[in-house]
């Protein structure tokens, strides 16, 4: 019997982003249900009745939540094409603690660079770019965080380039002028069309969080 895997996600959302990327280096077909998350159905809410949040992988009527943990059960299960962790134990806890570093840093403190002002703003700024410069550390001179192939922590990292547009343009700051090696990563990870399909154009992005900001009262 075929597999069934659906994914319900919202497309801003890096988290979600990361299964999208990782069901296309595997090459795993899926159903695709966009929420509305002042509205969620109940499909989500039964599949992730904790948190109650997306994204969640739903393979053969089983449900997977948290962007990380999803992204390793895809690695699991689909094993026999592109790997995404190293078989190495060690070398797996230290893409796993780098994703986590990823998980603990850039969603919180990105939102704070668009949510925020004044001193606020510029701690938060100065924090993220502080972030991207640990991140461009371990870097280093490879291709991608792993080595010469894309894997578990491009997967996590890679989808908060599309938001870069509102880091910078609410933050009034250029990543690539203070971390050119950084994004030098970014545009090669692009060329990837398992990512470029999966994730959405910045502009986009910074649209929906202009509206977002509206919303919220931000202006």
């Amino acid at each position: 019997m075929a597999d069934q895997v659906v994914l319900l996600d919202f497309w801003p959302s890096p988290f979600g982003m990361r299964l999208r990327i990782a069901l296309a280096e595997k090459g795993v077909q899926y159903e695709y249900k966009d929420e509305d998350l002042r509205n969620k159905s109940p499909l989500l809410l039964q599949s992730n009745p904790v948190h109650k949040k997306i994204p969640v992988l739903i393979h053969n009527g089983k449900a997977v939540s948290e962007s990380l943990i999803a992204v390793q059960y895809i690695d699991e299960v689909w094993k026999d094409k592109a790997p995404l962790l190293p078989s190495d134990p060690h070398l797996r806890a230290h893409a796993r603690f780098w994703a986590d570093y990823v998980d603990k840093k850039m969603y919180e403190i990105g939102r704070k660079v668009w949510t925020t002002k004044g001193e606020e703003q510029d701690a938060a700024k100065k924090e993220f770019l502080e972030c991207i410069s640990v991140l461009e550390g371990e870097l280093g001179d490879k291709p991608y965080f792993g080595g010469k192939t894309f894997g578990f922590v491009d997967v996590a990292l890679i989808p908060f380039s599309s938001w870069l547009s509102v880091y910078e343009k609410f933050g009034n700051f250029s990543v690539e002028a203070e971390h050119p090696k950084f994004i030098a990563w970014v545009k090669r990870c692009l060329e990837k069309e398992s990512v470029s399909k999966s994730i959405p154009d910045q502009q986009k992005v910074y649209d929906f969080v202009l509206e977002m900001r509206k919303k919220l009262g931000i202006e």
